[in-house]
């Protein structure tokens, strides 16, 4: 069976939202670096800023925030989300 790995936000980010629509700006003051996020993304960030959370449990909370099903595809969408934050040193994988 594959595990399902919980994220969570890395403790050293301190992480500042703006938005317009559905565009959001993230800043990470321990990096200084800023990123533009789509909804979705946006959404899992808030997300794991609240607790440490796996894939298939955001795509299952997101979903319906965007009117549609949690399926595979979705969930592989939010896996890459997940991936590309982890590459930009925003989140890390749980101690638990």
């Amino acid at each position: 069976m594959l595990s399902n790995p919980k994220w969570q936000v890395s403790a050293e980010n301190k992480l500042l939202f703006r938005s317009w629509g559905d565009e959001f700006v993230v800043y990470n003051g321990a990096t200084g670096d800023t990123h533009l996020l789509g909804l979705v993304a946006a959404q899992v960030m808030l997300k794991l800023q609240q607790s440490p959370t796996d894939a298939v449990s955001l795509a299952e909370w997101v979903a319906p925030l965007q009117q549609i099903e949690p399926d595979d595809e979705f969930v592989l969408f939010i896996e890459q989300i997940l991936t590309d934050f982890d590459g930009l040193g925003m989140i890390e994988h749980t101690r638990l």
